[in-house]
């Protein structure tokens, strides 16, 4: 994940792999295109020898070795950067393969090395000189930049660009890789990159289909008769295939006889077999989750699929996509998919899973993410419009000395100066706020931010915090980890191990005098730190239900403000996790309570955890609903304890904790009313931060982190809902008398 501060997007993965390893492998040219298991890594080198490893976003990828000579459009470094070449004259004048089979052999002779030699690019990359450093661009980057015409002319050379192609490159490399989903800026210019791919593509196969599909059929129809048709149009003759029908096709792109390299070897040979093929074709499909839904696809573009609104689902959609980029287990085709996120409830949370569910740090037993694809995310500052200086870097913060732009402009600001100015403006408007975080993004978190609007708690407050931690290396104060009895004997002692497959995380462990202290009264068992904090839970009663889907279980640690060696007021674990059986997450619950010795408030609706509590002896850690007196409570809350979670009061007083936690101990308090106005809160868990953003009250079920979080604050201010005394408002007044004297005198 890319943190904010941080502008390094990639790395160089220095002795990743041996010199003398790299040097003897180059030497015998024996680096394989694509992925290397030994070395863990993916060779986009064509040429038998690699350079530098670099890493992007946890892929480790090697580049092409750097060769003695490099393209330079000048000697001095200061003035070397991209620029496009035109076509020669004399070949501009050529429309066709058949044009060129007219020409004479000596005109042929003249040109063939320049045509083959633009086909090495598009297959091998290029080196050029760009401001001193030579700096490799992938093929399709090549064709992107020298034969991609957009709506401006032909597109400017950015290094957030070139990481782009080259993690594509990457992922077409990766046998083990469906392709990759891009999380990005607006104007980014990904659009007319995956249109470039269509064409890069689609005039090399033979007997292939390439896709399109976007958040309408309407955008998908915009992207082929607006950029896809005319990028081909005005491709060079000799990338050109023959094509069938029209020159300015609506539905498909026909490639009926495929373009052929052109060499010394069948230049004069026009009727070489050569130059004939099967057929290959671009379109695009209305937007629906079975579009080309049997279909076997070569490359496929999803264009803005952060976009896609009910009744359609780009989850759904992947599902079926995803088949026709495979036979069994052999990938055929790649999906080169990237957006803008829209919010949440409008395709956001389904883009949003998608993306985290392609994470290229966490593979499946086949080396596959679970969705198939590789996901990437470029920081807003890497590719900000008026910001990319004429060796197409970005300029992060304001220069010294102005920089000059690939137009002549001067660039007198830094793209984060001006972020942050206008963070700073649209503060007092959490909408639009939340709308430029979401179009112009320096983290994942704020690509991924919901509308404000929609929320029932102060939303400003929680995206403060979410981009805090995302700033924090989690590492450093969370731990993930399992409990368990020591030595298996239950009902002993509570253990706590770090495991990263643990279902808890948690951000503080008491000291050891604290752990697993039980106080026995009259001989039952109740917690002995109940003075530090307490838990509260969402449980569930069933296993397993049809489809193999149901909510998570959910339980949340929160202290209290103490004088002991314990944070005060600060959650400090979370577990939302749905373990096999009902069983194994009711022992997670039990364990943890007794390990930090406190007390728990459990929803009553679903009683088998309740049940468990009690059948072990363990009823007193079990809370009563703090709203009744214990003589005002119903015979089976008596028994087990809880909370009803269908009361209205219930449910206003549980989002009013929520709401006022947040208020106190979340973001920032620019007032300073509750602690300093610069000191950032204290919750550290994002993804309770992030279903607090969601939550639904009329819709509280599917909000498992909310309920239990909730549950928990009202456990630690159970003080709050105790129900008060009311004195009786018949009074009875008794007849006082004196005894002084021989008479009793009535006292008045």
């Amino acid at each position: 994940m890319q943190k904010e501060g941080q502008n390094n997007l990639y790395s160089v993965a220095h002795d990743y792999v041996r010199k003398s390893v790299i040097t003897n492998k180059n030497r015998n040219r024996s680096w394989v295109y694509g992925y290397n298991p030994k070395y863990d890594m993916v060779v986009i080198s064509k040429t038998g020898q690699i350079g530098d490893v670099i890493n992007i976003n946890g892929l480790f990828i090697a580049l092409p070795k750097t060769p003695k000579q490099c393209l330079q459009r000048h000697s001095s470094s200061d003035k070397q950067y991209w620029e496009r070449e035109e076509l020669p004259k004399p070949l501009s004048r050529i429309q066709s393969i058949f044009q060129w089979n007219e020409m004479s052999s000596d005109f042929k002779n003249r040109w063939v090395d320049y045509i083959e030699s633009e086909f090495d690019k598009r297959e091998q990359g290029l080196w050029f000189m760009n401001g001193g450093k030579p700096t490799y661009i992938t093929g399709a980057h090549y064709m992107y930049l020298q034969w991609t015409n957009i709506d401006v002319g032909y597109p400017e050379y950015r290094e957030a660009n070139r990481l782009f192609y080259i993690y594509w490159e990457a992922c077409k490399a990766d046998k083990r890789c469906f392709g990759m989903i891009y999380l990005k800026i607006r104007r980014s210019g990904f659009s007319f990159m995956g249109s470039s791919e269509c064409i890069n593509t689609g005039t090399l196969a033979k007997d292939s289909r390439v896709g399109i599909l976007s958040k309408t059929g309407a955008d998908a129809k915009k992207m082929f008769t607006d950029k896809v048709v005319p990028i081909s149009n005005r491709l060079p003759f000799f990338f050109k295939p023959i094509q069938d029908g029209m020159d300015k096709p609506k539905t498909e792109l026909a490639f009926r006889i495929p373009a052929s390299k052109i060499t010394k070897k069948n230049m004069y040979d026009v009727e070489s077999e050569e130059l004939y093929g099967l057929d290959t074709t671009i379109d695009w499909k209305n937007t629906d989750d079975n579009s080309y839904d049997g279909e076997k696809l070569l490359l496929l573009v999803h264009d803005e699929s952060g976009k896609w609104v009910k009744p359609n689902n780009i989850l759904n959609n992947w599902r079926v996509t995803k088949t026709c980029l495979r036979l069994g287990s052999r990938i055929i085709g790649k999906c080169m998919m990237g957006s803008t996120s829209n919010a949440l409830d409008k395709g956001g949370d389904n883009f949003k899973k998608l993306y985290y569910d392609s994470d290229v740090t966490n593979r499946n037993a086949n080396g596959q993410t679970k969705s198939g694809l590789y996901s990437l995310f470029i920081p807003m500052e890497w590719n900000m419009e008026g910001f990319i200086d004429r060796y197409g870097m970005p300029v992060f913060k304001t220069p010294q000395s102005p920089k000059v732009d690939s137009y002549g402009e001067y660039i007198d600001q830094g793209a984060l100066n001006y972020w942050e100015n206008e963070v700073s403006s649209l503060k007092s408007d959490p909408d639009a706020l939340n709308e430029f975080y979401r179009q112009f993004p320096r983290t994942e978190s704020h690509a991924f931010r919901d509308e404000s609007k929609q929320s029932l708690f102060n939303l400003t407050r929680i995206y403060q915090q979410i981009d805090y931690n995302d700033s924090m290396i989690k590492e450093h104060y969370l731990t993930r980890g399992s409990f368990s009895w020591k030595d298996g004997i239950k009902d002993t002692t509570v253990i706590w191990s770090p495991d990263k497959r643990g279902r808890f995380l948690v951000s503080w462990l008491p000291s050891a005098n604290l752990q697993n202290r039980i106080v026995k009264k009259n001989g039952k068992m109740y917690p002995g730190n109940e003075h530090l904090g307490a838990f509260g839970c969402d449980s569930y009663d069933i296993s397993g239900t049809v489809g193999g889907k149901g909510s998570n279980g959910a339980l949340h640690g929160l202290t209290k403000f103490n004088m002991d060696n314990a944070p005060s007021n600060e959650f400090f674990l979370e577990y939302i996790a749905r373990p096999q059986t009902a069983e194994i997450f009711f022992e997670d619950v039990l364990m943890a309570c007794v390990f930090y010795g406190m007390p728990i408030l459990v929803e009553n609706n679903k009683p088998r955890l309740l049940y468990h509590f009690k059948n072990r002896g363990y009823r007193g850690y079990s809370m009563n609903r703090p709203d009744k007196q214990f003589n005002r409570l119903s015979k089976t809350e008596r028994e087990l304890g809880g909370i009803p979670n269908s009361s209205e009061d219930i449910k206003q007083a549980h989002a009013s904790a929520i709401e006022s936690y947040i208020e106190k101990y979340v973001g920032i308090d620019l007032d300073g009313t509750f602690r300093d106005s610069d000191a950032m809160g204290t919750m550290p868990f994002i993804r309770t931060l992030e279903d607090w953003a969601k939550f639904d009250i009329s819709n509280r079920t599917r909000f498992d982190a909310s309920i239990s979080s909730g549950l928990a604050i009202m456990a630690c201010q159970k003080h709050l809902y105790m129900p008060e005394r009311k004195e009786s408002k018949i009074k009875l007044n008794f007849a006082r008398y004196t005894n002084k004297g021989v008479l009793s005198e009535l006292i008045r």
